[in-house]
């Protein structure tokens, strides 16, 4: 009885290991199995947010870059708008207003202005012109015919009397030789008998001009500014016969620009003034005519 109880009891504890041993194999593997199975869905999970953080990424950039692509050409566009705005010509001025007739204000205000940083106080106050020294101005309705028979009643007695070569009675003075050209035509009517040089420099040397004003009397000049000054300071031209200078102070160019108002003539009137006209003003030989 008790060998019989031995062989079975040995063999029930090895039998009794053996299926706790496989129990518990039983249960560890549907342990392993269930970590099999969750370990790539934490992979897939992994790769999802990765991708998402990467497509963030990419969202953020593209933002960046769009960013400054539609500010630069705001910047750019802010210095264009301010060069656009120009200054106000006389063009502008001008054609927005009346054309006002030139008055003896306006010439000694323009010769106040010239003479202001080049002479002294005193040379200043010697240069201001009395009103006796000035014509009757255009009211811009004469033609220049019936301006100069206003201002020059006796003109056909002037022009008999002159006699003196290289010199003229009258000198009209504008700003370009098309002009010259055009007042000449206009003189048909009021010069008579007198002769008119054309005094400018487009085609014509001024030793030629020196020389038509040597073989006879002239009468009347009309020219440019730096033309007439040219012929005086070469003693082509004299002044001492002049009684009458007449500029044309009203007409406009294209550009709406009287004679005073573009800067070479304007220097070259100033200098033919300087070179005699404005000392005849003074002796009260030469009067001033704004036409």
């Amino acid at each position: 009885m008790g060998d019989d109880l031995g062989d079975e009891w040995w063999a029930h504890e090895g039998n009794s290991v053996a299926s706790e041993g496989e129990e518990e194999k039983h249960e560890e593997q549907p342990k392993e199995n269930t970590d099999v199975k969750t370990k790539p869905q934490k992979r897939k999970n992994t790769v999802t947010e990765k991708t998402a953080k990467a497509k963030k990424k990419k969202k953020n950039e593209q933002k960046e870059l769009i960013i400054p692509q539609k500010k630069e050409p705001e910047d750019e566009k802010a210095p264009k708008v301010k060069r656009k705005r120009k200054k106000k010509t006389i063009t502008d001025v001008l054609s927005t207003s009346e054309p006002k007739p030139g008055c003896p204000a306006d010439l000694q205000s323009l010769i106040t202005q010239y003479f202001s940083d080049k002479r002294s106080v005193i040379e200043q106050e010697e240069l201001k012109l009395h009103d006796s020294c000035f014509l009757s101005s255009n009211d811009l309705t004469h033609s220049l015919s019936s301006y100069l028979k206003q201002v020059c009643p006796k003109w056909a007695k002037v022009q008999k009397q002159h006699t003196e070569k290289s010199s003229v009675v009258l000198l009209i003075v504008c700003s370009s030789a098309l002009r010259t050209i055009e007042l000449i035509k206009q003189l048909t009517t009021f010069k008579g008998e007198a002769k008119a040089l054309k005094l400018f420099a487009k085609h014509i040397k001024v030793e030629e001009q020196v020389k038509l004003l040597q073989k006879g009397v002239t009468h009347i000049g009309v020219g440019t500014p730096g033309r007439i000054s040219a012929l005086v300071e070469k003693g082509g031209l004299n002044l001492q016969a002049l009684r009458y200078v007449v500029l044309d102070w009203n007409w406009r160019d294209q550009k709406l620009r009287r004679m005073v108002d573009i800067p070479e003539i304007k220097l070259d009137f100033m200098k033919l003034l300087e070179s005699g006209i404005l000392s005849g003003c003074k002796e009260e030989k030469v009067k001033i005519g704004l036409f």
